[in-house]
């Protein structure tokens, strides 16, 4: 059981990052689906900065810059897809869920060509993103659970409350919301909707990227698998699944961790059964989209412009 608790943390972080993108990025009005995508190009960008610097430095490699510069490299990434979707949905109002399932096609075919380019074993690299507080195992099972984590998981979680603590508190968040509910009413505040959407976009999709650097390196352990964009996919949902609440994704993210990995730890699952076994979270999400939409709370509810383009002329 430990085991299994500590393996849903370190997958559903990964999850963790990818929603909280999403759902500053969706705050602003806008739906990115090509979420998968960007995770997929954040972690080739991450993973590739991590050969480059593990081949020059040899033996003398430095564990802070062994982990700095893979997370740089991928927050680079992710902001340049987020600059890409936010120029073709802002600026040439493109339709948002064409621009984002083409920007996921674009982006899981780019991180193969990257990843084919260096080959497929991080193993070296992961070791750094996986070391532990040096006093974990002195705590016995407490410890394990909460403080044998890498950075990354930590760093999602500090993330998810920053994040909503902005949306909540401060008058950034304010603003933002205000652009995501209508951007007609914003525009005459006085607020520039497109520099909200831009920014809210690029930083959203940057965070998102850190969720698949995290998958691979932390809880593949350096292994690269063609799978990142399912992560994205219930990154998508997960933001759903907690109302478009930051907080409250931490919990629904190891809640779908521990859905999504739970076949393995059930002896005399079949392949087939495995596979309906990752469907849960899915299932989930659909129930908690029923329950919501029939209790109709506004705080539940997405926001009233998600997914429609904003013409300053149209108002």
């Amino acid at each position: 059981m430990l085991t299994f608790l500590i393996s849903a943390i370190r997958l559903g972080m990964a999850f963790l990052f990818g929603s909280t993108g999403e759902t500053i990025t969706e705050k602003s009005g806008h739906l990115n689906l090509g979420i998968p995508g960007v995770m997929c190009v954040g972690a080739s960008c991450g993973c590739f900065m991590e050969y480059i610097y593990l081949s020059h430095a040899k033996t003398n490699a430095n564990a802070f810059l062994a982990i700095l510069l893979p997370v740089l490299a991928t927050l680079l990434g992710g902001a340049l897809m987020g600059l890409i979707f936010s120029f073709l949905t802002v600026t040439l109002r493109a339709n948002q869920n064409v621009t984002g399932l083409a920007l996921t096609t674009f982006g899981v075919g780019l991180s193969d060509y990257m990843i084919a380019e260096t080959g497929a074993i991080y193993s070296k690299g992961s070791r750094y993103f996986t070391l532990s507080l040096p006093f974990a195992d002195n705590l016995g099972w407490f410890g394990k659970l909460f403080f044998s984590h890498g950075i990354l998981i930590y760093l999602a979680i500090v993330i998810a409350l920053v994040t909503s603590y902005v949306l909540s508190k401060t008058r950034v968040g304010l603003n933002l919301r205000a652009v995501g509910e209508n951007p007609a009413t914003a525009d005459a505040a006085g607020i520039n909707v497109s520099r909200y959407r831009y920014a809210s976009t690029c930083i959203g999709c940057a965070i998102a990227g850190l969720g698949g650097l995290s998958f691979v390196m932390d809880y593949l352990n350096g292994n690269w698998e063609y799978c990142i964009d399912a992560i994205g996919w219930l990154a998508i949902a997960l933001v759903i699944f907690t109302v478009w609440k930051p907080n409250v994704a931490i919990f629904g993210s190891i809640v779908f961790g521990a859905l999504y990995i739970a076949s393995s730890y059930i002896t005399g699952v079949s392949f087939a059964g495995k596979e309906i076994f990752k469907m849960l979270p899915y299932v989930v999400t659909i129930v908690v989209l029923i329950f919501t939409s029939i209790r109709n709370k506004k705080e539940n509810q997405p926001p009233q412009s998600l997914g429609l383009a904003y013409f300053r002329e149209e108002r």
